[in-house]
């Protein structure tokens, strides 16, 4: 049986260079779910959600979740904790990975890994976008500064002590300055709430 093993070929070919491929993206390039189900049977790929796929000798990243989370939500954007975490500024490890997404933008039923969805206006889901390649998948993530501005601004889901720590280790770790953090939150309408914590952070030394 040829066609199985071309197809085999084309599958391992996609997804070296996709890192995680959608069962979509692999029947357009030609190969079955047939295939696909044999595969992940062989053991040569793992299935990591529906529809999800990976190689089984793929390297896992230490962010793999946000790029499964990438190619589930195509529109989102990593945020709140999950972005924290990975900018290196707090030392909480979520459990689900948040995504903004707009106003009317489909939502993910729940699977794996857990996404936790939070609705962003349109103007504040374009602001501060940085691509970062995980695993091959390129995967939208709020930067540092938009990111602390955030936290504050969903600080009764998240929690006000992991919003501190954020801006705390921004701060300490010189990858925010005050006044940059001051301005967004001013465009994000939350400096009332965030001056007194960077006031007192600052004067701290």
């Amino acid at each position: 049986m040829s066609e199985p093993s071309s197809q085999r070929q084309i599958a391992h070919a996609l997804l070296s260079a996709r890192g995680i491929a959608r069962l979509v993206e692999l029947r357009d390039a030609g190969v079955t779910a047939a295939t696909v189900s044999r595969m992940e049977r062989d053991g040569e790929v793992l299935r990591l959600a529906r529809g999800l796929y990976q190689l089984s000798s793929a390297p896992l990243d230490a962010n793999h979740s946000l790029a499964e989370a990438a190619k589930r939500v195509p529109k989102g954007v990593v945020c709140l904790v999950s972005a924290l975490a990975f900018h290196g500024l707090t030392d909480q490890l979520p459990k689900q990975v948040w995504l903004a997404i707009g106003r009317k933008d489909w939502a993910p039923k729940p699977d794996n890994p857990p996404i936790r969805i939070v609705r962003f206006t349109e103007s504040l889901l374009a602001e501060s976008l940085e691509i970062h390649v995980v695993e091959g998948v390129s995967v939208k993530i709020f930067g540092v500064v938009k990111t602390i501005a955030d936290c504050f601004r969903y600080r009764n889901k998240i929690g006000l002590s992991v919003a501190i720590e954020g801006l705390q280790e921004a701060l300490r770790q010189r990858k925010a300055t005050a006044s940059e953090i001051v301005r967004q939150a001013e465009r994000g309408g939350v400096s009332t709430v965030i001056r007194p914590y960077l006031e007192a952070l600052t004067a701290n030394g």
